[in-house]
């Protein structure tokens, strides 16, 4: 079955989900003439880097900063495959070692090391299973773009790929793995990272469920978290996770909650969606074993909505962005796209289908994002075949090239803007990993 907008209106077989249509149908994004380039909206045409590193729009400059290896202190270095990032504001005396400057940033960054690769290393008081690679950097950045300091920040967790920022300023950090032999502990968590490296604890958050983690957007009016699951055999899941607490405060989760996962009655894989707009009346059913003790969370239900590649996830616009990075019907899905974007309104209990990549298309796999305060729209991270993007979205949805990796095919992730949006913050991955400041003129964005 196949939902679109025809067979909402002959009142089909997808007619009787209770489907709704918003918005226009031009966020589905194919290489029709006029639409592959991209050009005509964001910031104009990007320009060839004459280093080779990364390609802009006329008028946008980066700074490479804290490349893998780099040396950070008795013999630590940077370590390797950047992922999932997100910043905060230094305030007074919050620097780490440095004392903070007005307008520097504090930049939390994942590094999703599984058994390979340039581990993570920190002292025994910040690291869970020294048989564990993955963890997180902080780095605090001036106002310009300029590395301060650096430290691990987080060490012996595994396969650190996304996460999210809480209201209450601290970064979840997600493992994307349900455990490695050879290892001391349990994995699949979720942890929490304070950025301003005082209230750190290498403790899951076990409340938040035992499985392959992406990402996490968390609502900052209720709490609740909205965290998705990029799994196969079968494919993963969106979760929600509904606190106890009701105030918001470091490790406020470990007081445990209600964890579910979403249900469309009668969509049992989301790429049967085809028609940004289309709109769906949600369910949330409860994870009977969060922690997954005998029987994967997401292999638990009879019947769910499933979607291959689960990955980013953020909240703006009152609303919880997930990303479907692509689906193939050769993997056992039920259609193919080469990307979806999606939201959920919890005050109308509805996902709605943002925008679409269809395959063949300049643009695919899109993976991180982050919501921009340049025009609406969202900036993604790219993680396709060939050439790597950074793909931004006007606010109807249009998509465009916001840079693109002119190094190697490694993918984008960890992109967020600086709390005060003048910088936008991009990691490539890896060969070698490394973070990118971005700064331009953000108000030129056009369409």
């Amino acid at each position: 079955m196949s939902v679109t907008r025809r067979g909402v209106v002959k009142g089909g077989a997808a007619g009787a989900l209770s489907i709704a249509l918003a918005g226009s149908l031009d966020g589905i994004f194919q290489t029709s003439a006029g639409a592959d380039t991209g050009e005509a909206y964001g910031y104009g045409p990007l320009i060839p880097d004459p280093k080779g590193v990364l390609d802009l729009p006329k008028g946008f400059s980066y700074k490479t900063l804290s490349v893998e290896g780099d040396p950070i202190s008795n013999g630590v270095v940077v370590p390797g495959h950047h992922d999932g990032t997100a910043t905060f504001p230094v305030q007074g005396g919050h620097g780490h070692g440095h004392g903070g400057r007005h307008g520097s940033t504090l930049l939390v960054r994942n590094h999703e090391q599984s058994n390979n690769g340039t581990r993570a290393v920190a002292s025994a008081e910040l690291t869970y299973d020294p048989a564990a690679n993955g963890g997180t950097t902080t780095l605090e950045v001036d106002r310009d773009g300029n590395l301060v300091s650096q430290y691990v920040s987080l060490a012996g967790t595994a396969t650190n790929c996304a996460g999210g920022r809480t209201p209450w300023g601290t970064w979840l950090t997600c493992e994307e793995t349900e455990g490695f032999t050879g290892q001391t502990k349990s994995h699949g968590w979720v942890f929490e990272v304070d950025p301003y490296g005082k209230k750190t604890k290498p403790v899951p958050l076990t409340a938040l469920g035992r499985f392959a983690h992406e990402a996490v957007a968390v609502d900052p009016h209720t709490l609740t978290a909205y965290l998705t699951e990029d799994a196969s055999k079968p494919f993963g899941l969106l979760y929600r996770f509904t606190p106890r607490a009701h105030r918001g405060a470091y490790h406020a989760y470990q007081a445990g909650g209600k964890l579910e996962a979403l249900n469309i009655p009668g969509v049992p894989d989301l790429s049967v969606v085809t028609e940004p707009g289309t709109r769906l009346r949600a369910q949330w059913l409860p994870v009977p074993d969060p922690s997954a003790a005998a029987t994967s969370t997401r292999k638990q239900f009879d019947t769910v909505t499933r979607s291959q590649k689960l990955e980013g996830a953020w909240w703006g616009h009152g609303k919880a962005y997930f990303v479907c990075s692509y689906s193939r019907k050769s993997d056992g899905a039920a259609g193919d796209h080469a990307g979806q974007v999606w939201t959920y309104d919890p005050r109308k209990n509805e996902i709605e289908l943002q925008l679409i990549f269809k395959p063949g298309g300049r643009f695919d796999g899109p993976d991180n994002i982050t919501v921009s305060p340049y025009g609406g729209g969202v900036i993604l991270a790219e993680d396709g075949d060939g050439e790597q993007y950074l793909i931004g979205t006007t606010r109807k949805n249009k998509p465009f090239a916001m840079a693109r990796n002119a190094l190697n095919e490694s993918e984008f992730t960890g992109v967020t803007f600086s709390p005060d949006g003048r910088i936008l913050f991009a990691n490539r991955q890896s060969d070698p990993g490394a973070t990118f400041a971005i700064t331009g003129p953000w108000h030129r964005l056009r369409g």
